[in-house]
């Protein structure tokens, strides 16, 4: 009978906290498939599936971030950097693992610099990510001076191209590193030191925490997760593309902010920020389906986000 009742809390705790947002996918869902049936086909969901991964994956990232009332700007740059160092590492003749292992430490270092930035010279991280991002950006087209760089190692395009057990590769990536994030953030001690950090920094240093190695680690874990996603999107495009993950970075934020993140720190889930990345997967293919041009779709993005904030302050104004 226990069992039974806490099951049902946390049941209404779970329609109460992601009830809203996933109702919000729903009526999206209604209406793309009421403008275009095509839309609600198996098909075209395991496509937005897909689709939502690069964005899904480096948007975790971001939610480490905003946990602590902090910005990640360079995330789309890194996503660029990323596959830009895998195609170089194939170039040189290196195999599939040490290609991997370089992309993701070159991803772990660009995250390390925007923390060491932020937090050793106590630079803002909006301006710390927005120099970065410009810097990162430059550095893709260093090897090949702008030109894109092909990629014709068999395991690294089949993650982006092959599937496993009936689902694309890509899709098993996720489900692990959604599952890996949430344990750490809800049932690990380093989850709550960065719950009480963002909540509450002077009370964090006061308990203890080590605010600055702390927030250097979590700007890490965003790099990490960019140079996922740069690994993945380079293996669909079979390619390092200059351009690859421009404006990644506002869905990133938009997926997490929608998903329950408040960028003043202390709030957001791994469950919400998923959640968010499939809001922003349904739009994005549904206006593609729809022949929405892109500069819309750009705008339709922004008020997103804006409404996902000034909902995110009526909820804080409210609570005061």
């Amino acid at each position: 009978m226990t069992q039974n009742t806490a099951a049902k809390a946390a049941l209404v705790r779970a329609l109460k906290q992601y009830g809203g947002i996933f109702l919000s996918l729903v009526m999206l869902c209604i209406v793309f498939s009421f403008f275009n049936p095509r839309f609600m086909t198996v098909v075209n969901f395991m496509n937005i599936l897909q689709q939502v991964a690069v964005v899904a994956i480096a948007a975790f990232g971001m939610t480490w971030v905003i946990l602590l009332g902090e910005i990640d700007l360079s995330v789309g740059s890194i996503i660029a950097v990323a596959g830009m160092v895998g195609a170089q590492c194939f170039a040189f003749g290196m195999g599939f693992v040490p290609a991997i292992a370089l992309t993701l430490a070159a991803g772990a270092l660009m995250g390390m610099l925007n923390g060491v930035l932020t937090a050793k010279l106590l630079l803002p991280s909006f301006i710390v990510t927005v120099a970065t991002m410009g810097i990162y950006r430059g550095m893709v087209s260093l090897p090949t001076n702008g030109a894109p760089a092909m990629i014709e190692n068999e395991t690294w395009t089949a993650i982006g191209t092959e599937s496993f057990l009936g689902l694309p590769i890509i899709i098993w990536v996720v489900a692990v590193l959604f599952v890996i994030n949430q344990i750490v953030l809800s049932k690990t001690s380093f989850g709550r030191r960065a719950y009480l950090t963002g909540g509450n920094r002077e009370a964090a240093v006061y308990s203890g925490i080590k605010v600055d190695r702390l927030k250097i680690l979590i700007f890490m874990i965003s790099g990490v997760m960019a140079a996922i996603s740069g690994v993945l999107l380079s293996s669909r495009l079979f390619s390092a593309q200059t351009n690859a993950g421009m404006s990644y970075e506002l869905d990133a934020i938009a997926a997490a902010v929608l998903g329950g993140a408040s960028l003043a720190g202390g709030v957001g889930t791994m469950v919400g920020t998923l959640i968010g990345a499939l809001i922003i997967g349904v739009m994005n293919n549904g206006m593609n389906m729809l022949s929405v041009p892109y500069f819309y779709q750009l705008i339709v993005k922004g008020l997103v986000i804006l409404v996902a904030v000034w909902l995110d302050v009526r909820a804080k104004q409210a609570k005061r």
